[in-house]
């Protein structure tokens, strides 16, 4: 048929519109721009949480607070995270749920928080997702305020006082006033109330507030100390189900030591997200398994769950192994024999014997990449390229004091030595002077005493923790790249890119539609461009996966110019570092381990660590 007032097409548009599609799809997985392919980025648009549940656990009639789901699916952005899913955790268990970047851990805990999957009314489900808003109340009261039962006691408590002060209170009002004011009592005694004040100034000196900042009003905290406040409001009101994600970002190491003993004594149910494996292996008592549109389950911390799953791995591919070479045998045999009179018989028998048998699936890819990091091959693999040798010293503070002004002194008298060698781990609370450290060692602070030098010819490249600051959101990373290092062909950004995972079309689209863990290959990519002699890397591992954080201690083992690292992730500092230095009440010290004991430096420091317990 020829449509009127056109011109007659002999082309099948049924076809060519499958054609495209297939040239379409050869061009992503070869990484050639399809600008349909790529997302526009718009930081005001989160994508919708789809979910789709069958029923409610039964819990709700018994009133127990162990969890049941069943059969539920979760789109996120229309993408499938899990189908046909069950989850189901037992009341005073502490689960680890881990997965690749990207894979729906968070979007999963995202939606037991927001309703968006039910669980039963009766179960208090607290989620540390957000920081807290900040205004004019002090830290200490700002927990206090969580525990709402409490909250509402008082508050009771003292509108009962105030009836019966009042002079036109009846006789038969007072004895019903005075007989609640007694259940308030009660009540308040039973959960301790005399005791909260403690307790909240407890748990916010064990994640880092000092004396003065439990005082301080909210609104005069960073993001990053607002989350460790969100934590703290967590720990103190003690929900039925605590939903963790990914929380030690925003602790230093001594926060995180005292975190993994505290959730040690955890007596209702905590599901954690977390990349820490030293963290988990503290911490979990189960371990969940995110992949491939299903939930695993495993008893014991980490390290258990890893033995238990290559253990199965390797019985998987033995069975698959032995059933290939037992078919393999039948067929050589049929192969052989199926013509030969004598043989003929056994042949055909043999011939049905292999007809019967199920079909032979190989066993599906190690599903362990982006959680175990093992290096295998397949896994993430980055690298900076070694500088030119600079005779020493290059990096060099002898007796250096900086403070911001002269009544606020924030280190004081302190040396400190960086060599081409040198892989340094940089450790101590919150506030210490950490960052300050790096400010004078980059050169972006000078010192207001001492001597600070730095080699003439000597480059650096830093990872800020905030280093999404040092990208440009709206442009893809490959722009970033030629922005900074102007000159090369676009193939020569994507393969340096693609050196630290960023491959096809990821390159091409913008920074702000990319994970966490990706905007950190960037950055990485370009602190790579920049050939530096020296790498400073203010808490790098955060957002990484665990394949990621495996390939960036490699790559910082494998590096020949010196390394400065300050991070909570105990694993990471052990796989890189050899020395260790305790910033902490204006000096900096070196910590001296002692050789040779079976456990790393920083493993040596976290058990010299003092904590108090709550």
């Amino acid at each position: 048929m020829v449509a009127l007032g056109g011109p007659s097409s002999l082309v099948d548009q049924r076809k060519l519109r499958a054609a495209e599609k297939k040239l379409a799809d050869k061009r992503a997985a070869r990484g050639v721009f399809d600008p349909d392919a790529i997302p526009e980025w718009n930081p005001n648009v989160k994508p919708a949480i789809m979910v789709n549940q069958a029923k409610i656990s039964g819990g709700a009639e018994s009133k127990s607070k162990d969890i049941k789901l069943e059969n539920f699916d979760i789109q996120f952005a229309g993408k499938k995270i899990l189908t046909n899913a069950n989850l189901s955790m037992n009341f005073g268990r502490r689960y680890g749920m881990v997965g690749k970047n990207g894979i729906g851990k968070s979007t999963l805990l995202r939606a037991i928080a927001h309703q968006e999957l039910r669980v039963p009314s009766h179960i208090r489900v607290l989620h540390v997702e957000q920081e807290i808003a900040g205004d004019d109340t002090t830290a200490i009261v700002s927990v206090l305020q969580a525990d709402e039962e409490r909250e509402s006691l008082l508050a009771e408590e003292k509108k009962l006082n105030q009836g019966l002060q009042k002079a036109s209170t009846t006789p038969e009002d007072a004895a019903k006033m005075d007989a609640r004011l007694k259940e308030v009592y009660l009540k308040l005694e039973e959960i301790e109330a005399d005791k909260a004040e403690s307790k909240a100034s407890a748990i916010l000196n064990g994640l880092g507030f000092s004396p003065e900042q439990q005082k301080a009003a909210t609104r005069t905290f960073s993001g990053g100390w607002r989350m460790r406040l969100a934590l703290a409001r967590a720990l103190f009101c003690r929900p039925d189900l605590l939903l963790a994600d990914e929380v030690t970002n925003y602790l230093d190491f001594p926060a995180v030591v005292w975190l993994e003993r505290y959730f040690q004594n955890w007596h209702a149910t905590l599901l954690v997200v977390s990349h820490d494996r030293s963290f988990l292996d503290a911490v979990s008592t189960d371990i969940l398994h995110l992949h491939n549109g299903q939930l695993d389950y495993y008893r014991g911390n980490f390290t258990n769950f890893v033995g238990t799953k290559t253990e199965r791995r390797r019985n998987q591919i033995r069975e698959y192994e032995a059933q290939l070479q037992y078919r393999q045998h039948l067929q050589a045999f049929i192969d052989r024999w199926r013509y030969n009179a004598k043989r003929a018989a056994q042949a055909q028998s043999k011939i049905k014997i292999l007809e019967k048998l199920p079909p032979l699936e190989e066993p599906p890819k190690d599903d362990m990449e982006g959680i175990v990091g093992d290096g295998q091959e397949g896994s993430v693999y980055f690298r900076f390229p070694d500088p030119e040798k600079l005779s020493p010293p290059i990096l060099q503070m002898t007796d250096v004091t900086f403070g911001y002004d002269s009544s606020r002194t924030i280190l004081k008298d302190i040396s400190f030595d960086l060599q081409m060698d040198s892989k340094i781990a940089v450790v101590g609370p919150n506030g210490a002077g950490k960052s300050t450290l790096i400010g004078l060692l980059t050169g972006k602070l000078g010192p207001l005493r001492g001597i600070s030098h730095r080699h003439g010819r000597l480059r650096f490249a830093l990872f800020s923790q905030h280093h999404v600051d040092q990208l440009e959101l709206g442009a893809s990373s490959v722009q970033f790249l030629s922005g900074r290092f102007p000159g090369q062909q676009e193939e020569d950004y994507r393969r340096i890119l693609g050196r630290f995972g960023l491959t096809g079309t990821t390159a091409l689209q913008p920074i702000g539609t990319l994970s966490g863990g990706q905007k950190s290959r960037v950055v990485f990519a370009w602190m790579a461009m920049s050939n530096p002699h020296v790498l400073i890397l203010d808490e790098p591992t955060n957002h990484l996966d665990m394949d990621s954080i495996d390939a960036l201690a490699a790559a910082c083992r494998a590096f020949t110019g010196g390394i400065a690292i300050v991070s909570h992730d105990e694993r990471f500092l052990d796989a890189v570092c050899n020395e260790v230095w305790v910033c902490d009440n204006q000096t900096l010290t070196r910590f001296e381990g002692k050789v040779g004991d079976g456990d790393g430096v920083v493993r040596q420091y976290k058990k010299s660590l003092k904590i108090e317990e709550v």
